[in-house]
């Protein structure tokens, strides 16, 4: 895998925002969570996943954060602890940009009405594995039917759907998708 170059990052304190995966594994230190929102982008399972949640023969889908006006997403600011911010971009990097699906960049989140720069994820809607307005049922016989190196396709789903709530940010898209994929996988 190669990771493209990309300038360093020097934004301190650093801090990540998380909407998917990153909300119940975010894999770096974090010395601070908090509920962020994202204006101008919504959560949405519109990347296919030929690595970590599928396969190239039988891929899976992900979330990623898709450009839209009026949008916004609901997620979690985390700040890096000091110290570790190198160390975090290089593993972000290496797990995030593993196919150039996502491109990186510096976003503003909002934290309790204040504005932070934040480093963030989003689909290159240019790029072949963009799945962009799929619909959700579709979305969710992929999901049923998807495992890649990181495990089922649904454990993801689930997980993220779970501490959305948890954090008392439901999605009610991913509840949809849960709840319709447990039926297609029972069926």
């Amino acid at each position: 895998m190669t990771i493209p170059d990309l300038p360093p990052i020097d934004n301190r304190p650093l801090w990540v925002f998380g909407y998917g995966s990153l909300i119940w594994n975010p894999g770096f230190p974090v010395a601070e969570r908090r509920v962020a929102t994202l204006r101008g982008w919504h959560r949405s399972f519109c990347m296919s996943s030929i690595h970590h949640r599928g396969t190239p023969e039988n891929p899976g889908l992900v979330l990623a954060l898709d450009a839209a006006d009026g949008a916004e997403c609901h997620g979690v600011a985390f700040r890096v602890r000091d110290g570790a911010e190198d160390a975090t971009v290089t593993a972000l990097r290496e797990r995030e940009l593993i196919s150039s699906a996502y491109l990186e960049r510096l976003l503003t989140v909002e934290i309790d009405g204040t504005p932070v720069t934040a480093l963030s994820y989003v689909i290159d809607p240019a790029h072949v594995q963009y799945r962009g307005g799929l619909p959700l049922e579709d979305q969710a016989r992929i999901i049923a039917a998807a495992t890649g190196g990181r495990g089922p396709n649904d454990e993801y789903l689930d997980n993220t759907a779970r501490h959305l709530a948890e954090l008392g940010l439901p999605d009610p898209d991913l509840d949809w998708l849960s709840e319709r994929v447990r039926a297609l996988k029972a069926s």
